[in-house]
């Protein structure tokens, strides 16, 4: 049972509404965010309509802000915008839907203004608009606004989607819009891609270009790259693959992010074959962050065209390329019987005799194998990268309760490489971890040829007693 000072909504209604005005009084002083929210909150007792008027005062003022928004702001500045969104949803929105509408358009008006103000990282403040496109989607649907209404309102969003804040607005309208309204968005964007691209090849014939065509050019690419985005979009939404594909300029159809995309699609549509001929096409690096990616695709694609043969040759190659717990995984469930126990026995071998140490010790933690981990470990603790504690210290606290040897092994690789090269930032750390070794020590029966625990010890005051930084630590 809750204590009755326990902060939660039964134990402050038993304050009285009296003292909880007070207190909401006085911890509203010098927050002007929470100020705006009782505030919205004592309209909406009177009426949706001065709720509206107060929304709208509030997103004036939001408008019409120049100063930078900076980390110290930022969250106090998300709160207002939120008070904003969640009074346009839940207090007008019930009571007079095509108000609402037009507010959160108003909203969403804010998005690039506001993302120009951001000092620093604005995922934060983007979440926020995205979670309002969300919110005017289901909004367009309750007004019932004509589709002939919305088109306009749609066109006039996708040529301001700077930073992607309506990509997830068509989706959401398509059924409202109708094939008409999809035609007619669809008609408009290709009558700017037709014109600014007219307009460039009018500018290749001109020789001398002046600071005005130069500027005028830049401002055509941008515009020529959301028409196409918003193409693409319209695309999606009839269900047109080949529309969608020819958005996507030949040239970068090669990028694996963009084969990726339009495999996809192909592959929706039941084109298999077309999906992988854009796969196979895509031009991936020895280190693209796509790679992974790329597999998938290709082994959705290759099981929807029956070749279930080629597709393991793939998972078993994707494994023995990274040593991936979960493609090797999704290769040994395909298996019949037995023949898992064989091939499981000889992805271990592959990944005890790997070059990469690192990589090996990932594998055996993420294929939940301690036992295969920890032998690694003490084979080749000569190894072991102490410098690599991102990978070091989870591994650790893996091993810890099954195989405190190998943990130990672990963490005194970091302890020596951060006392050998004096790496004092990171003294309050390793300190732990010999803290650890410690507690570790009496649950290990049999050192082998390691150092006891006392032993370890004893060389580190030898060869590091001079470092006061780190044993004031231990202290």
């Amino acid at each position: 049972m809750a204590s009755k000072t326990t902060l939660n909504a039964k134990n402050l209604e038993a304050l009285g509404a009296a003292r909880l005005a007070e207190l909401l009084i006085d911890i509203s002083t010098g927050n002007a965010a929470a100020k705006r929210k009782l505030r919205l909150e004592l309209v909406a007792e009177k009426s949706p309509k001065d709720v509206a008027r107060e929304i709208a005062k509030r997103l004036t003022s939001i408008a019409n802000g120049k100063s930078a928004i900076t980390w110290k702001k930022r969250k106090a500045f998300i709160d207002d915008l939120q008070t904003q969104r969640r009074g346009i949803v839940e207090r007008v929105g019930p009571h007079d839907p095509a108000e609402a509408l037009v507010l959160m358009w108003r909203f969403m008006g804010l998005t690039n203004p506001v993302i120009l103000r951001c000092q620093g990282s604005d995922d934060d403040v983007f979440e926020v608009f995205c979670a309002a496109c969300g919110d005017l989607g289901k909004l367009v649907i309750a007004a019932n606004q004509k589709a002939e209404l919305l088109v306009d309102s749609i066109f006039e969003a996708l040529c301001r989607n700077s930073y992607g804040q309506y990509d997830k607005l068509l989706p959401d309208i398509a059924p409202v819009l109708g094939a008409s309204g999809l035609a007619e968005l669809r008609r408009r964007f290709e009558g700017i891609v037709k014109d600014v691209e007219a307009r460039a090849q009018t500018n290749q014939k001109n020789t001398k270009q002046s600071t005005t065509d130069f500027v005028r050019g830049h401002a055509d690419r941008r515009t020529l790259h959301d028409a196409k985005r918003a193409l693409r979009q319209i695309a999606d939404a009839e269900g047109d693959v080949d529309a969608f594909i020819a958005q996507v300029e030949p040239n970068i159809r090669r990028i694996p992010q963009n084969a990726i995309h339009i495999a996809r699609r192909l592959l929706a549509a039941g084109r298999p074959a077309d999906a992988l001929e854009f796969l196979e096409a895509a031009e991936l690096e020895e280190d693209d962050w796509d790679r992974i990616a790329w597999q998938d695709a290709r082994l959705e694609v290759l099981e929807a065209m029956g070749r279930t043969g080629e597709a393991q040759e793939f998972r078993w190659a994707c494994f023995e390329r990274d040593l991936s717990a979960e493609y090797l995984r999704a290769y040994l469930r395909k298996l019949p019987d037995f023949e898992d126990i064989e091939a499981e026995e000889r992805a271990v071998e592959i990944a005890m005799s790997d070059p990469q140490l690192l990589a090996a010790l990932q594998f055996f933690i993420d294929f939940r194998s301690p036992a295969r981990a920890s032998e690694l470990l003490v084979k080749r603790y000569k190894e072991i990268d102490g410098d690599r504690f991102e990978y070091l210290t989870p591994a650790a606290d893996a091993l810890a309760a099954s195989h405190p040897l190998a943990a130990t092994l672990v963490l005194r690789a970091m302890i020596d490489f951060a006392l050998s090269k004096a790496r004092s930032k990171r003294y309050r750390h390793i300190a732990a971890h010999l803290a650890t070794c410690a507690e570790l020590a009496p649950k290990i029966e049999d050192f082998g040829h390691f150092e006891t625990h006392d032993a370890y010890l004893a060389r580190l005051k030898e060869h590091h007693g001079g470092k006061q930084g780190f044993w004031a630590y231990m202290k």
